[in-house]
């Protein structure tokens, strides 16, 4: 594992290894206000080994919003919040860029009193979104998506405005960087793709116009905190939440170009996570290396020996792990020391919860 544990620079980021942890979504922060909290700071900060965090997804906007407790990025309670967290993993030593969200059509009006938004007026098909019922064993109750309003273009600009925005609160905050979260069926991933967007004006029809809102967005994120500041993650093999697109791996070769124009830190990769899922075709990351010339990350339920025969490749540069750093705060050191590794001990605390069950009370190795 020779690479994996090489320190890496990440533009002027000095990281101390090339583990990433990856964004889940745990739904923990406070409520009323979905704002980050002391037991959210705590869990990041067991995690700082990594060499970069990349925090679960934060809204950026109540528009935005898609799932019951998810912290959001745009209030100034959110951002007071949020800053507990930045200095529990800069205290030891860590770095941390925050993902900003919106998920477009995937949300219904029992989250956040809205309509949800997205490029087209097209209900994402075979797809739920979860609310905490007051049931006594606190689980999510899973409900279905509702039918989204078409963006006009003056929600189009706001939103935007809003990516940009959250950014802002994010450095403030204390954030080392952001990652502009276009991946797995949400709303820039909407409208990338022509099954979800069948929009007939400038951000819609074509390819060049299906990346128009992604381009903009990235400007803007770039205009507020600067490109060596801003990430991009994209999901051109996975279909769930009805996005399934012919197009979108031509698609996401343009974009890739564009977002190399731009200088953004990197391209982080979503890749499917489920056991038997089909590889990334070396050919498709041969071109993805050869298009976008800054980082480029890889998340996707990979071993380490995996991830360390990408790097050997030079066809990725850092390696995310998700449900591996979830249940062991230290697993680069698990990974050194070829331990045992802690496994999920209670589903139900995945997703909620007030307290450290499931979250903070994973054990270390030493």
């Amino acid at each position: 594992m020779k690479k994996l544990f090489q320190p890496y620079q990440l533009n002027d980021i000095q990281l101390s290894n090339r583990f990433i942890m990856a964004p889940m979504t745990r739904s923990r922060s406070s409520e009323p206000g979905e704002v980050p909290n002391s037991l959210m700071a705590e869990y990041y900060g067991q995690r700082a080994s990594a060499g970069l965090i990349i925090s679960e997804a934060a809204q950026i906007s109540l528009q935005g919003m898609g799932y019951a407790r998810t912290p959001g990025i745009y209030t100034k309670e959110q951002t007071e919040g949020w800053k507990k967290v930045t200095d529990a993993v800069h205290e030891k030593g860590g770095r941390m860029f925050l993902q900003l969200w919106h998920v477009g059509r995937v949300s219904s009006s029992r989250i956040n009193g809205l309509q949800p938004l997205a490029p087209s007026a097209l209900i994402a098909g075979n797809t739920n979104v979860y609310i905490f019922d007051g049931a006594s064993n606190g689980d999510a109750a899973f409900i279905p998506v509702e039918e989204p309003k078409a963006m006009t273009k003056a929600e189009i600009d706001q939103t935007i405005h809003d990516f940009a925005t959250g950014a802002k609160n994010a450095i403030d905050a204390g954030f080392d960087g952001v990652e502009i979260h276009g991946a797995n069926g949400y709303l820039i991933d909407q409208f990338l793709r022509g099954n979800s967007n069948i929009r007939t004006d400038e951000y819609g029809g074509n390819i060049e116009n299906r990346i128009r809102f992604l381009i903009e967005v990235t400007e803007a994120v770039i205009k507020t905190v600067g490109k060596e500041r801003t990430g991009v993650r994209l999901s051109p093999f996975i279909k769930f939440k009805d996005m399934d697109d012919p197009e979108i791996l031509e698609t996401t070769m343009l974009a890739a170009e564009k977002l190399n124009e731009l200088g953004v830190a990197y391209i982080h990769l979503c890749e499917a996570d489920w056991d038997d899922a089909p590889g990334i075709p070396y050919l498709f990351r041969k071109e993805l290396r050869y298009k976008f010339k800054n980082t480029i990350i890889a998340t996707g339920n990979k071993t380490p020996s995996e991830g360390e025969e990408l790097l050997e490749q030079n066809l990725v540069d850092l390696i995310g792990f998700g449900r591996k750093f979830l249940t062991n705060p230290d697993y680069p050191e698990r990974v050194l020391q070829n331990a045992v590794l802690n496994e999920i001990s209670d589903p139900h605390t995945l997703f909620g919860g007030g307290d450290a069950r499931g979250y903070t009370d994973y054990p270390f190795l030493f």
